[in-house]
């Protein structure tokens, strides 16, 4: 089983969209050879709003990932700190950074993402980040 670590735009992208993307998402997220990991912070960024909006059906979906989830990251200092270095180290932006962070703190080996190859993010060391885009 490969521990991968969903960011966010993955998540939202397999929930909302009808794109090229969108089905790449979907494909990784059934992927029945991926033990998957999270975070509060990936949480934060998809269920409120969804949940404001009373999208019924994008709520059930997050749920249901959230419920696979194996790993969970423990957002403490020292995840905290490692994220704030990330962010130092490579200009990778706070959320980014928190989410590179937890998927190292739960050894995960890849973070997928939908941040195009070229962003900060795929500067991060101690992980594979893995873009769906192709640019």
């Amino acid at each position: 089983m490969k521990r991968t670590f969903i960011d966010s735009g993955v998540l939202i992208e397999a929930a909302r969209g009808t794109n090229d993307v969108s089905v790449k998402s979907r494909e990784i997220i059934s992927d029945t050879d991926r033990e998957f990991a999270s975070s509060i912070f990936v949480k934060l960024e998809v269920l409120p709003k969804a949940t404001y909006y009373k999208n019924v059906a994008e709520v059930a979906f997050y749920e249901d990932f959230f419920n696979s989830v194996v790993h969970w990251a423990h957002p403490d200092d020292r995840l905290m700190e490692a994220a704030y270095q990330l962010a130092c180290d490579f200009g990778i932006a706070d959320l980014d950074a928190l989410h590179v962070a937890a998927a190292i703190s739960v050894g995960a080996e890849e973070l997928i993402t939908t941040e195009k190859p070229n962003k900060p993010i795929h500067r991060a060391t101690g992980i594979t980040v893995v873009s769906i885009r192709l640019a």
